[in-house]
């Protein structure tokens, strides 16, 4: 039996990036691809980069329909992605042993790392005992909070320098003498969605020590209810060699949510 011709259509003005559409006969999208650039915020513009990752590459995502699976919709998906893409190199971030892991290792992605994603839900939160770790002294250092909209690459000092305006992401931060010590952001999703993901927080080299991590990580927790109170999950990622951040997360209620894996295919 032959199989029904799919047709891979390029989706115009998409928000998130590049988005294509395999379509069915029917006019039924059988599959979607979306390529986005990853802007490096935060901790990648202040800390070393993952090894083996390109800081910056675009992000490939894909998604074929279950009953059009193993027809080769996705394999000409990514095909239409490298074709139409100028970038030396795609990541792929899949959840540990799913198809779209087994898909990436057939199509030559190699593994550059893991990361581990947990997540907070506001009503395990204890407010007291939060409120006790925020108001905690910490001699020579302040705290300073930012919300608003992130630029494009945007770095922390510029963004404390600013005014604050309504928007979707909330940064809280600690400073020493007018110089950024350590941070952590939220960014709220559209349409009021309720889960927020976090970034960091992260410790500048001469400022460990002093658990400010600890420090900012609960303030921002405590703001961004404040300014966001339909949000009601915090959800967040990082390297599994990174026991310190891990061990503040876990400190503050985090819960283990799911593991994924970072792919990388170098392209021609």
């Amino acid at each position: 039996m032959s199989q029904p011709l799919i047709d891979i259509v390029r989706v115009s003005d998409h928000l998130e990036g590049s988005r294509w559409q395999a379509v069915s006969p029917g006019g039924s999208v059988a599959g979607v691809a979306t390529l986005r650039t990853i802007t490096p915020f935060g901790h990648a513009l202040l800390l070393p980069p993952a090894p083996a990752t390109t800081p910056g590459a675009p992000e490939v995502s894909l998604y074929v329909e279950p009953q059009w699976r193993r027809r080769g919709i996705g394999s000409r998906l990514l095909a239409t992605v490298r074709e139409q893409t100028a970038e030396p190199r795609l990541v792929a971030d899949v959840a540990e042993g799913t198809p779209g892991e087994a898909f990436c290792q057939r199509h030559g992605f190699r593994h550059t790392r893991s990361r581990r994603h947990d997540l907070l839900t506001y009503c395990d939160v204890h407010r007291a005992w939060l409120g006790e770790l925020v108001d905690a002294e910490h001699p020579g250092y302040r705290l300073t909070h930012w919300t608003g909209d992130l630029p494009n690459a945007p770095r922390v000092e510029e963004l404390l320098r600013s005014p604050s305006r309504p928007g979707n992401a909330v940064l809280t931060a600690a400073d020493a003498n007018g110089d950024l010590a350590a941070y952590a952001v939220a960014v709220v999703g559209a349409l009021f969605e309720p889960r927020a993901r976090q970034y960091g927080p992260a410790v500048l080299p001469d400022h460990r020590g002093q658990q400010l991590g600890r420090w900012v990580n609960a303030a921002l927790i405590q703001r961004l209810r404040e300014v966001h109170p339909h949000v009601n999950e915090i959800e967040t990622a990082a390297a599994e060699d990174d026991p310190h951040l891990l061990a503040v997360r876990e400190h503050l209620g985090f819960r283990f949510l799911r593991r994924t894996h970072l792919y990388e295919l170098a392209l021609p």
